[in-house]
């Protein structure tokens, strides 16, 4: 049988030989429409390039990778789901590569060293200083997810996130007008992470706001962003005498409030009747539990759509767009751990 070539999917599509080109290497700069009526005759034909062919007639592979720290958090996962489908769209193939959370490990998948025929990554940094990233990934597509703090403007490349402060600050301002009166805060880790300082900079700036008192001692460190943190913070929480335990507290994700919410159950307290609980982070996980989390949602599918069309931009630059920070919508998700009641899950 012959193979199926670009000149087929052009003429099927009723466009250049080149258009088809650009949109199976994934350049983004085609129209949506055209786009489609492409990727329409791809598979109507079966097209299907050879890598190494691509390789050495455009000097890229149209694989990327995208770099998270742990693929088993449910947030991470969604994501890696969004980053696979948006980059399907435009014909680039994605890589998953889980880092630990390691800086090595993250300094060289940022650098391009995890493959050769990486054409650029999208990495979620947990670790790495900026400085190091700054004075080694120059020149290669790189596109960071999450928080921007002092340094990530030495990095020359783009950066993609919401705003952690605000979303921190719009889920405690929704547990005070409930009317609490006694706030914790699960979630300061030990590494002092970028992550944690600004979602506490936005749940003491809520505090403020509505005249309440930030207690350091409702706020017990925690190792992980991760159930069994969640858990042994609940349970520091739930021991407290009653006339200290909070009745509000805004956990920093959702696998945290999953895990102080089972150490409530543990000792007898309801919520959200005795201790209201709000997150970030808006996963299924979250939002199938009982009861069912109010939590702030990032928008995935923004933010992948933001990541790859940016490194999709970078890898087919002659020279590369000027950097610059996207900020991906968000919206707070009430639920049934601060209202209590039984809300069915919209399917």
């Amino acid at each position: 049988m012959t193979a199926v070539r670009l000149k087929d999917v052009a003429d099927r599509a009723g466009v250049s030989v080149k258009t088809v080109s650009n949109v199976v290497r994934g350049m983004s700069k085609v129209a949506p429409a055209t786009r489609e009526r492409v990727m329409a005759a791809v598979q109507e034909l079966g097209y299907r390039p050879n890598p190494s062919a691509v390789r050495l007639r455009t000097g890229r592979s149209g694989l990327i990778a995208l770099a998270v720290p742990f693929l088993a958090t449910p947030y991470f996962a969604e994501l890696a789901h969004h980053v696979r489908t948006e980059a399907s769209r435009i014909g680039l193939t994605v890589l998953i590569e889980e880092t630990l959370g390691d800086a090595h490990e993250e300094l060289r998948l940022a650098s391009g060293l995890g493959s050769a025929l990486l054409d650029g990554v999208i990495l979620s940094p947990l670790r790495v200083p900026f400085d190091e990233l700054a004075a080694t990934t120059a020149g290669f597509p790189l596109v960071l997810l999450g928080e921007r703090e002092d340094g990530r403007e030495q990095l020359a490349t783009d950066h993609v996130l919401i705003d952690n402060v605000a979303a921190a600050r719009e889920a405690t301002a929704h547990l005070a007008s409930l009317g609490r009166t006694r706030f914790a805060a699960v979630g300061v880790d030990r590494q002092h992470s970028a992550t944690s300082r600004q979602r506490l900079e936005g749940f003491q700036l809520a505090l403020h706001e509505a005249g309440l008192p930030f207690d350091p001692r409702l706020a017990p460190p925690v190792e992980e962003f991760d159930r069994r943190s969640g858990l042994h913070a609940g349970r520091t929480l739930a021991a407290l005498p009653a006339g200290s335990r909070p009745d509000a507290v805004f956990c920093f994700n959702d696998l945290l409030a999953v895990g102080a919410i089972r150490a409530f159950h543990e000792a007898g307290l309801a919520v959200p009747g005795d201790i209201a609980v709000a997150s970030v982070d808006g996963t299924d996980e979250g939002r199938y539990a009982i009861p069912s989390l109010t939590s702030v949602v990032p928008d995935k599918a923004a933010i992948a759509s933001l990541a790859v069309t940016s490194l999709a931009d970078r890898i087919g630059a002659a020279t590369p767009p000027r950097h610059a920070v996207h900020l991906a919508p968000y919206r707070l998700a009430v639920g049934e751990s601060t209202t209590g009641g039984r809300t069915p899950v919209a399917d």
